[in-house]
This record gives C-alpha cells, sequence and structure tokens, in this order.
C-alpha cells in the first residue's frame, strides 16, 4: 500500500521560489517528485558529520584540462586523489624537515 500524502505549504522569499523552481525544471520531476526528493536529501544529512575529529579539507581549483589529465592519471594508477595529494604533503614536509635538519660534523 502507498503511504498517504499530505500537502505542504509554507511561504518562502521570491528568489528561493524561483531557484526552486528553475532547479525542478532542470530535474524533470513534478513539483511534488522534487520537493520529496530535496526533503529527503535534507534529512539524509542530518547527522552527517562533514569532517572526521580532528581532520581538514583541502581544497583548491585547477584549469579543466588539468583536472581531466589528472584524473586519467589517478586512473591509471589506481590511485585515489585524497591518497595521492596525503603523500605529496608528506613527502613535501618531509624534504622541508631534511633540508633544515642540522649537519652533524665527523660523521
Amino acid at each position: 500500500m502507498d503511504e498517504r500524502i499530505k500537502n505542504l505549504c509554507a511561504p518562502i522569499p521570491e528568489s528561493l521560489h524561483e531557484k526552486v523552481r528553475q532547479k525542478q525544471g532542470e530535474s524533470g520531476k513534478n513539483l511534488g517528485e522534487y520537493m520529496t526528493w530535496l526533503i529527503t536529501e535534507f534529512y539524509k544529512q542530518e547527522g552527517v558529520v562533514m569532517m572526521k575529529g580532528d581532520q581538514r579539507t583541502v581544497a583548491f581549483q585547477v584549469d579543466a584540462e588539468l583536472f581531466e589529465k589528472f584524473k586519467e592519471f589517478l586512473k591509471s594508477k589506481g590511485i585515489k586523489q585524497n591518497a595521492f595529494f596525503v603523500d605529496c604533503i608528506l613527502k613535501a614536509l618531509d624534504e622541508v624537515a631534511g633540508a633544515e635538519a642540522p649537519q652533524s660534523e665527523g660523521v
């Protein structure tokens, strides 16, 4: 048996209404389907931890062509993007630490 359908009506700013209707049109869903999807997705995020403990996000933008080449490289090597960048960061920090380490005499 299908779940009973209830109507939900709430006044929202006109600019938000226009954005919702635009995105709804692009989705190919009718308004009821789109709002059900939108609200369901919102509640799926409830309680989802975006950052784990002491972890932080590093983000930057690159040229689209470079991005595609990078994705192809990762795929060909079977490397995850996160692992690639963590490795790069660790290598750079090791290089700096090695260069700054005092040179012992007579060894």
